[in-house]
């Protein structure tokens, strides 16, 4: 069966033939991302002081949104072969902060954990552990959405917890 560019698959978009996802998918699929690269920064970082943690994550995924907008920008241009209309720039520029907001919590969670004594290493593994625990929600939460059996939601929240696990592994090994 060969694709044809005349007839519509559902969930594309009729003028650009492109794949359609709900505004609540991608929400969620920028949550996730957000979490993992925040969990990166606060592994791979060497900054002097808690507050210089915080602004390095939140600065690093200001410029994947960036960048993640931008790429979309240029793929609408290149695929259907015209400027994007300001609708789409528009929808582009104030879609996908919750690869910003998701984060928010890990770093609260950060920043209290220092406020009350703990060290820059034990707040940023606080943190961490924050992380790993919104990512096995999420993983949780995409089985029950997903209509997934019990133990298939566990292997699904356990898969997205690895990415976690591995942050906290790699800060171990860093540090």
């Amino acid at each position: 069966m060969s694709w044809d560019p005349t007839v519509d698959e559902p969930g594309t978009d009729p003028e650009t033939h492109m794949v359609v996802i709900s505004e609540a998918q991608e929400a969620t699929t920028a949550g996730i991302y957000g979490v993992i690269i925040s969990a990166a920064v606060m592994a791979a970082a060497h900054q002097p002081t808690v507050p210089a943690t915080v602004v390095a994550v939140l600065v690093t995924l200001v410029i994947y949104w960036a960048a993640e907008r931008y790429a979309r920008i240029v793929a609408e241009r290149i695929h259907v072969g015209h400027r994007p209309r300001w609708h789409s720039l528009r929808q582009q520029l104030t879609g996908g902060w919750e690869m910003v907001t998701a984060s928010l919590f890990p770093l609260l969670v950060l920043m209290i954990a220092y406020w009350f004594g703990a060290t820059q290493r034990t707040s940023i593994f606080w943190a961490l552990i924050t992380s790993t625990v919104l990512l096995c929600i999420a993983g949780w939460r995409v089985g029950r959405n997903g209509r997934l059996t019990t133990r298939e939601r566990l292997v699904s929240s356990a898969i997205a917890g690895v990415f976690g696990l591995t942050m906290i592994a790699l800060k171990s090994i860093l540090h």
